[in-house]
């Protein structure tokens, strides 16, 4: 069941704007991600919760996405996520803002198998303004923005293929606008001692 999930869970960039994720759904996200382990069990890390179509249009343009497909637009109009949670970490607790990126990994993904579960995906962004994104949803001076990560009902086709002969890791997409992700072979990532 953790493999399907894990399979179903690709980074989406298109969305049906008509379904809303709510507060509520969001929670349950932060619920799972708050019980995650943490580095010395700090916790420093925080949530903001964005779900309010005003806020949502505040943050979706300071989110620049899948720079490999340059100049496409991602999304495409129209096919924007509904909602995003922005991972901060509060400086208060510990001002070392790289000492925790793992955790913030960590409580991502964590984030995005709920979702996958409920029917809806998203995406990790990191191509962000940490202070622009600050100053959009009015944070205090010690919550720092970590990672954005968009959810909504994904709209769009995402296929796995293996990594051609060249070694090419880099997605694509073909004339239908159905998205390729390459991954290497499962022998090819294995270290044997």
């Amino acid at each position: 069941m953790l493999k399907d999930l894990v399979l179903k869970n690709r980074s989406y960039r298109g969305y049906d704007e008509s379904v809303p994720v709510s507060r509520e759904t969001l929670m349950e996200f932060v619920e799972c991600a708050r019980l995650c382990p943490s580095s010395v069990n700090r916790q420093p890390l925080k949530y903001c919760l964005v779900y309010r179509k005003e806020m949502v249009e505040k943050v979706r343009p300071l989110t620049r996405w899948a720079r490999a497909l340059q100049p496409m637009e991602l999304p495409h109009p129209g096919h924007w996520p509904t909602a995003f949670i922005v991972i901060c970490q509060d400086s208060e607790i510990d001002p070392n803002l790289s000492r925790y990126m793992k955790d913030v990994g960590i409580v991502a993904q964590t984030m995005l198998l709920a979702a996958v579960e409920q029917g809806l995906g998203g995406c990790m962004i990191g191509n962000f303004t940490a202070g622009e994104v600050s100053q959009a949803l009015g944070l205090k001076e010690n919550y720092h923005p970590l990672l954005v990560v968009a959810f909504g009902k994904p709209q769009e086709k995402i296929v796995l293929t293996e990594v051609p002969e060249n070694g090419d890791t880099n997605y694509y997409r073909d004339e239908n606008d159905v998205h390729y992700v390459p991954k290497r072979k499962l022998e090819d990532e294995v270290i044997e001692v």
